[in-house]
């Protein structure tokens, strides 16, 4: 039971948790959960499971902290190479045969976590606690297998013989080697026999005879005793006088060998050895087998030995250690960083020794950068706003540049700063360490944009209001007679800037002042005491008001109270009747002078006539006249100084930190300001001339701004000192300022760049190559020479050595690798020459040369030959021994001629001001004015060979004066009045334009969007003032009556008064202006009916005011209004009043008027007076418009209690016209050629801000390039390798050559029309160090007639790249070349070499598709082939499987007679015959096509069944041919259309039709 049940249940591991401990390292615990749980998945106890197999929970462990971030880090491998993904049964499986594009591999590495300091590996889950493992593998693609790609076949050669049977062959070539298990490369050779119509002659022999020499054997020392001093040569190091070559047995004394060796010892490699090498001379047979010597004529023979280097091997020095890592911060990109390290070269080789190996090794690091600091990045700190840079020139020249506001531009210094990390803080960041500009990667960050200067705001004031009442200065604290009266203006926009508001009260003194007074509300009806007339009282009610008519408490008023009920008089019959008083009229002055003061009236009328015994007053009586604000016109206000600045209070400050309107701040001040008490006109006076009340303060509260330190960078690294070769004085550093002190800051310091002497510098090391004299010529060892054949005499060619030792400045011994490193190659160690033999041609010194007779001319030199050479026929020859020599003469006639083409006009350099990136800030860019440009000259001597431009002039260059036109910018008008307001009453908008002057040219600033007009406008809301004037009434005249006869005056009469027109708000309202300025449709009546009543009538008050018509702005229908009267006087008995009440209905734009807000359009956006573009604001007025369509006082909307959705005022931009901006010309460059005419120097501008709305366009010119002189060019020519040549036999191994020659050119040579020209070596420098990187001598083949040889080596193919589906699979490509094998022999084919080809490396690669092609079929064949992408022909590349059919077949095959398979692979006939098909659409049979061979036979004929013919049916259905291949569904639908017609004819038949032509 037991048993069965621990196999039911396992224990379960969870992950180990994270490392706990009190300490950092060893000692610390870690922890995991472990469970019990079914073989079905569930949890259970954990007796189930056996005790003895329960993992550990807890185990010890090492406790990361995060300082040892810096001692641990994962070190990663490369990655190894791909290798197929295994299947599931983890095998690896070829998959050739479905491989479509790639296959699937995987790629491995290795990952240890290593301490920094030894780089011992220490447990992975240290390097896991900072950032986790690296991936182990990764997935990779292997390509599929690619087969051998090989070109087409060449043409034949010719054939091998001339006469009898012989072989031809034809070769092609390896485009594209196998890899990746591709198929090898197929036969490059083809051969075929060939038959010559000639027969060879009787008697010929049959065989050719070649002499063919082996190759050199390697060079190899004489191995026996006696004599191998004598071949072994050691250098002498003595100098000597004599250069001549000498000759000498190579026997030296043991005790001088001895002495070299200890006079140099340890000056390892600088001995040369000298040894011999042989070579095989044959003599073989045109069929390829070898024959006696003595058939090959040796008349001459080639040399079986020869002297030669015994070869030494490159040596090196040890490694150096590795770099640090070039990868020294994390970037965004993940390239990991690499180490280098570099050996020197000890031994140079010598001979055929092996060549130095790599000289430098890299290797990858820090590929996972998350512990490394973040990399250098551009930090950027803007300048000050300015707007200058932003005026045309027009208005450059009208602005104040000191007061210009709104839209600017600013720039920015840019330096590069090595980023801290983020646990920083903040504060620590933005000092940073500036470091080189190099550092940083990437897109250099915008050095300009747009800004803005806030522009002060002006202060808005409403109108002044009406004066006040006298009224005491405090009316809660009456003292004395003396008040003020005043008026007062409100603020409508805060203004903003240094400028405050005007002052906004007004005061003028004035006497007896009164604040409260008591005011009648209501008067009653006269009640008389007895009947109904006489003396009698009436009821008023009466409130305390203050000088605004509010009601206010009792006790304020002073005065007594007037009584409630007061006595009055109601007229008798008989009486004569009068109205009350009328209000005072308003003051016609607000203050007296001398010559003018104040007066009002009030009037009253005589309403009803006296009987005869009763008299009226005299006019005089009903008008009343009094004096009013007699005070003087003298007007004081106080008047404020703008504040001063916030400073310190330290009643005020709350422990350095303030809170003024919810924001914290550094410390809360004070504000000052002087307050002076201003007479109107005069100036300062005494404070008590002004109300106290109205003192504005002193002092207020203010934010203190908080104080800014001067924040600069730290100091940048010192600047290396140079290196020893390099001159170099001081080393510096730098720093820059990135916040400037402000509000009383800590300054900037005074020292932002440092310089100091560099240490004392040693001197450049200078090390030297020492050549010693040449030894004699060194030969071949006798002993050597008697073993070989030929060999008669110690003559002919050999070597010659000379010592070449390494010393410095000093003449002592230094190391080879220090003259490598500091001298260059070292000199050539041996050279051939030559023992002269007996038998060689000997000539007399040459002659000097001859006398030149002008330039151009030549002049020559002789020899003659001496002693036995004079009768030996060879030396006689003067192509092998030329006896005279002839050069040019020396010509000092140069001539100049311009080349090329001027340059554009160069203005004159100004040095750059401003900051690091070229911004000149207020600095013009000067782009025009007077300037040169320059053109080049050649220097030629007399054979047009270019020489040295100081030969003909100073500088090589043509100049002459030019000038650039300055932009002229477009030019508008001043800005004409504005122009009157769009209506006569309400709000509207005024205009004002300005008109195109002038066009811009030569690339000045564009001129603004213009109408059709050419002009620019600008449009601002304004207001018409509806009321400005209004009508003003005198009091009605007594009502007059015509009488004609003397009856009694009363009844309906006329009345009078005058109408004037007066400004609205006017204080003066006597003097009156033109009447048309009021509204004429709201002029008052002039002239009225009235009544006056007759002694014994009843006589009835004036109208009161007529009430309003129910609900404001709800005009309703049925609704009336009505004013009401009293009787003033009772009628007599037999007489009535008049009604006392009158309504009439409210009738809309009549009694009763509705009201609404309109808004006039917007302006266009308003900018402030000294700005020219940026923030602005677009306003709108704002109208209260009568329902009968007149514009009233905005009050009255107000009152009503509108809704007003509208706004009156948004924010706008007006786009700023930014001119381009370029920074400053860079120096010139370096001439980009050091010789030749394509030498040119440039320098260059960028773009730091383009052109924007109507800026000035960018210069066209951003680089300017400037000749160079034209110097001559010197360049070592090397020549065409020479044909194979076999020195002294026909075939077998020889050599090539080519020549190394100084030439002089131009620098387009070979391409431009004048020749080079051969010159001196030294122009062209070391020939040693070139000739030691040129391969000047290489060993070639010349096959014998039957020999199977290899061609020679092809050209290199095009280089190709590895593709999946046209993408590159690696980055770097592959050529390869051929060579194939020649067969002259079929005899010989046994014996033939392999085909070989070889691959390298390229870059530049391109990737190739392959596809079938195609030719037309041709009797049921054609030519395929496979053609590369870039249309050439291969053979490989193209999938076997999808190579189209070369011969086509048909299915089934053509028996039919007369029949054929066609190139649709169906069936036809011959031609001359028909197809006639069967319903399943194969050939039935053919037929003879009736005149096929007479084009005039009837073509009306038909016989047969359906055989085809040309019948009327076969013309009427011409679009169905019988003659291509029909299905049996066309029959079908043949067979229809034949019977409807038939159909068709017999029923035109039954209405008597007889013929139907089809």
């Amino acid at each position: 039971l037991m048993v069965m049940r621990a196999k039911l249940h396992n224990y379960l591991k969870g992950q180990w948790g994270r490392c706990i401990g009190e300490e950092c390292g060893t000692g610390g615990v870690q922890s995991r959960t472990v469970w019990c749980i079914h073989s079905e998945g569930w949890t259970t106890h954990h007796s189930n499971c056996r005790h003895s197999d329960k993992p550990e929970s807890q185990r010890p462990c090492f406790k990361v902290c995060e300082w040892h971030q810096d001692l641990f880090e994962w070190e990663v491998s490369e990655w190894g190479p791909c290798v197929l993904a295994p299947f599931q049964s983890n095998e690896l499986k070829p998959r050739t045969t479905e491989c479509v594009t790639a296959q699937h591999g995987i790629q491995r590495r290795k990952v240890h976590c290593v301490r920094t300091s030894n780089r011992t590996t220490v447990t992975e889950r240290i390097c896991e606690f900072f950032s986790p493992r690296p991936a182990l593998e990764q997935a990779c693609l292997i390509p599929c297998p690619h087969d051998c790609i090989v070109s087409d076949f060449s043409s034949w050669s010719g054939c091998s013989r001339t006469c009898g049977m012989g072989l031809q062959h034809r070769t092609r070539h390896v485009l594209a080697a196998p890899m990746y298990g591709g198929a090898n490369c197929p036969n490059l050779t083809q051969t075929r026999t060939c038959a010559n119509l000639l027969p060879c002659p009787v008697g010929e022999s049959e065989h050719h005879y070649s002499l063919k020499v082996g190759p050199w054997s390697e060079c190899r020392q004489p191995q026996h005793k006696g004599l191998w001093m004598s071949g072994r040569t050691m250098l002498d190091f003595t100098t000597g006088d004599t250069e001549r070559n000498t000759v000498k047995r190579h026997i030296q004394s043991s005790q001088h060998h001895h002495h070299h060796l200890h006079h140099h010892h340890g000056l390892k490699g600088l001995d040369v050895e000298i040894g011999y090498q042989t070579r095989q001379v044959r003599c073989v047979r045109s069929d390829g087998k070898n024959a006696m010597l003595s058939l090959c004529t040796l008349d001459n023979g080639p040399g079986t030995f020869q002297s030669c280097i015994m070869p030494r091997d490159c040596e090196t020095s040890d490694w150096s250690v590795w770099s640090p890592c070039s990868k020294t911060c994390s970037a965004s990109d993940m390239s990991p960083g690499f180490r280098v390290r570099t050996r020197s070269i000890t031994q140079t080789p010598i001979g055929l020794g092996k060549e130095c190996a790599t000289l430098e090794e890299k290797k990858a690091c820090n590929i996972i950068g998350d512990l490394l600091p973040n990399c250098p990045r551009f930090s950027t700190d803007w300048g000050d706003c300015q707007v200058a840079p932003l005026l045309s020139q027009q208005d450059r020249r009208l602005n104040n540049v000191s007061v210009l506001c709104g839209g600017g531009i600013q720039t920015r210094q840019l330096y590069c700063v090595q980023v801290p990390d983020n646990s920083t803080p903040h504060h620590r960041k933005e000092v940073s360490r500036p470091v080189s500009g190099h550092l940083c990667v990437g897109e250099l960050p915008s050095a300009v944009q747009p800004c803005s200067i806030p522009c002060p705001q002006l202060c808005l004031l409403s109108s002044w209001s009406s004066w006040g009442a006298c009224l005491h200065d405090n009316c809660m604290e009456t003292h004395g007679r003396k008040g003020y009266r005043q008026r007062r203006r409100e603020v409508l926009e805060e203004g903003s800037g240094t400028e405050s508001c005007a002052h906004l009260l007004e005061s003028m003194p004035c006497e007896d002042p009164v604040c409260f007074l008591w005011q009648v509300q209501f008067e009653g009806a006269c009640v008389p005491s007895e009947g109904n007339c006489g003396n009698g009282s009436r009821t008023q009610t009466v409130a305390c008001v203050n000088s605004k008519g509010q009601l206010v408490p009792e006790e304020l008023c002073e005065d007594e109270p007037p009584p409630k009920e007061v006595s009055c008089m109601m007229a008798c019959s008989g009486d004569c009747v009068l109205s009350s008083w009328s209000d005072w009229s308003s003051c016609s002055h607000s203050c007296s002078s001398k010559n003018s003061e104040g007066r009002q009236s009030r009037t009253r009328t005589i309403l009803g006539l006296p009987g005869e015994a009763k008299a009226c007053p005299a006019a005089t009586a009903l008008e009343e006249w009094r004096t009013c604000n007699d005070h003087p016109c003298i007007t004081f206000y106080w008047e404020a100084s703008p504040w001063g600045p916030c400073i310190e209070d330290s009643s005020m400050n709350l422990n350095g930190t303030g809170y003024w309107n919810g924001t914290a701040t550094c410390a809360v001040g004070v504000q000052i300001r002087k307050v002076v008490c201003m007479k109107m006109g005069i100036g300062p006076v005494i404070p008590k001339r002004c109300p106290e009340s109205a003192r504005p303060d002193t002092i207020q509260p203010c934010l203190l701004p908080c104080k800014k330190d001067c924040i600069v960078t730290h100091f940048s690294e010192w600047t290396a000192c140079p290196n020893t070769c390099l001159p170099g004085i001081d080393t510096s550093r730098y720093r820059i300022i990135i916040q400037r002190a402000a509000n009383g800051g800590q300054e900037c310091p005074d020292t932002l760049y440092e310089e100091r002497e560099c240490e004392a510098l040693l001197v450049c090391p200078i090390y030297r190559w020492k050549t010693h004299k040449w030894h004699p010529c060194t030969l071949v060892p006798d002993s050597v020479q008697q073993g070989m054949t030929g060999a008669s005499e110690s003559c002919g060619k050999g070597l010659e050595m000379r010592g070449v030792s390494c010393v410095d400045e000093y003449d002592e011994m230094a190391a080879v690798s220090e003259c490598l490193q500091w001298a260059g190659p070292m000199p050539s160690r041996f050279r051939s020459c030559w023992v002269p033999c007996r038998d060689d041609c000997t000539f007399s010194s040459w002659s000097i040369f001859s006398e030149c007779s002008g330039c151009g001319s030549r002049r020559t030199r002789k020899r003659t030959l001496t002693g036995w050479s004079r009768k030996q026929d060879r030396c006689q020859r003067e192509d092998l021994y030329p006896l005279v020599e002839s050069e040019h003469c020396p010509c000092e006639e140069f001539v100049s001629q311009p080349y090329g083409n001027w340059t554009s006009c160069i203005l004159s350099e100004t040095p750059a001001q401003g900051s690091l990136q070229g911004w000149r800030g207020q600095q013009e860019a000067r782009d025009c004015g007077q300037g040169l440009r320059y053109h080049a000259v050649v220097c030629l001597d007399h054979e047009a060979h270019l020489v040295s431009p100081d030969r003909c002039s100073e500088s090589g260059l043509m100049e002459e004066v030019c000038h650039i036109p300055c932009p002229l910018d477009c030019k508008l008008s001043d800005w004409s009045p504005w122009s009157a307001c769009s209506a006569s009453c309400g709000s509207r908008l005024k205009i004002r334009s300005k008109w195109l002057r002038e066009k811009p040219f030569n690339g000045g600033r564009p001129c603004p969007k213009l109408d059709l007009k050419n002009q620019v406008y600008k449009a601002v809301p304004c207001r018409s003032e509806c009321g400005q004037y209004e009508w003003v009434t005198d009091p009605w005249s007594v009502c007059t009556i015509n009488t004609v006869d003397e009856l009694p005056a009363c009844g309906e009469g006329v009345q009078s008064r005058k109408i004037r027109c007066v400004r609205r708000s006017s204080e003066d309202l006597v003097s009156s202006v033109n009447e048309t300025l009021c509204d004429q449709e709201e002029i008052p009546l002039q002239a009225q009916t009235c009544v006056l009543p007759c002694p014994n009538d009843c006589v009835m008050s004036q109208w009161s005011q007529w009430s309003t018509c129910s609900i404001p702005q709800s005009c309703r229908v049925h609704t009336v209004r009505m004013r009401t009267r009293h009787m003033l006087r009772p009628p007599v008995a037999d007489r009535v009043c008049p009604d006392s009440t009158q309504t009439e209905p409210c009738s809309l734009n009549s009694t009763c008027f509705n009201y609404h807000y309109n808004v006039s359009g917007w302006s266009t956006c308003q900018l402030s007076e000294h700005a020219i573009c940026g923030q602005g604001t677009r306003t709108r007025l704002l109208d209260c418009i009568r329902s009968d369509g007149k514009v009233v006082d905005l009050s009255v909307c107000e009152e009503l209690g509108l809704p007003q959705p509208w706004r009156l005022a948004m924010n706008c931009v007006v786009d700023c016209s930014f001119n381009c901006i370029l920074s400053d010309w860079a120096p010139w460059t370096e001439c980009s050629h050091t010789c030749g005419s394509k030498g040119v120097m440039i320098r260059s501008r960028s773009m730091l801000q383009q052109a924007h709305e109507e800026g000035r366009p960018c210069a066209s010119q951003l680089s300017q390039t400037k000749p160079c002189p034209i110097s001559p060019c010197y360049t070592w020519l090397l020549s065409d390798w020479s044909p194979c040549t076999v020195e002294g036999a026909d075939c077998g191994e020889g050599k090539r050559e080519r020549n190394l020659t100084c030439v002089v050119h131009w620098s387009d040579w070979p391409d431009n029309p004048y020749p080079s020209k051969t010159v001196e070596d030294e122009k062209c420098g070391d020939r040693v160090r070139k000739e030691s990187e040129q391969e000047l001598q290489q060993p070639c083949f010349v096959p014998c007639p039957g020999d199977c040889h290899l061609t020679e080596w092809s050209q290199w193919s095009s280089c190709q790249l590895t593709c999946l589906e046209g993408r590159s699979f690696e980055t770097v490509g592959r050529q390869a070349r051929s060579q194939a094998v020649v067969i002259q022999v079929l005899e010989n084919q046994d014996s033939c070499p392999h085909q070989v080809f070889e691959t390298r490396p390229c870059k530049g690669g391109k990737c190739h598709s392959y596809e079938w092609r195609t030719s037309a079929w041709n009797d049921n064949e054609r030519s395929v082939w496979c053609q590369r992408s870039d249309g050439v022909n291969v053979t490989g590349g193209c999938f076997p499987q999808n190579r189209p059919t070369t011969v086509r077949h048909c299915d089934p095959p053509c028996t039919k007679p007369f029949s054929h398979c066609k190139q649709s692979g169906v069936c036809g006939c011959e031609k001359g015959y028909t197809e006639v098909m069967t319903t399943h659409g194969f050939l039935d049979y053919c037929t003879k096509t009736p005149g096929a061979d007479n084009k005039k036979a009837d073509v009306k004929t038909s016989s047969g069944r359906l055989k085809p013919g040309t019948t009327q049916i076969q013309d009427f259905f011409g679009e169905w041919s019988l003659q291509t291949r029909l299905s049996g569904l066309y029959y079908i639908i043949l067979c229809h259309l034949i019977f409807f017609i038939i159909r068709f004819w017999i029923t035109v038949q039954k209405f008597g039709v007889s013929k139907i032509f089809f």
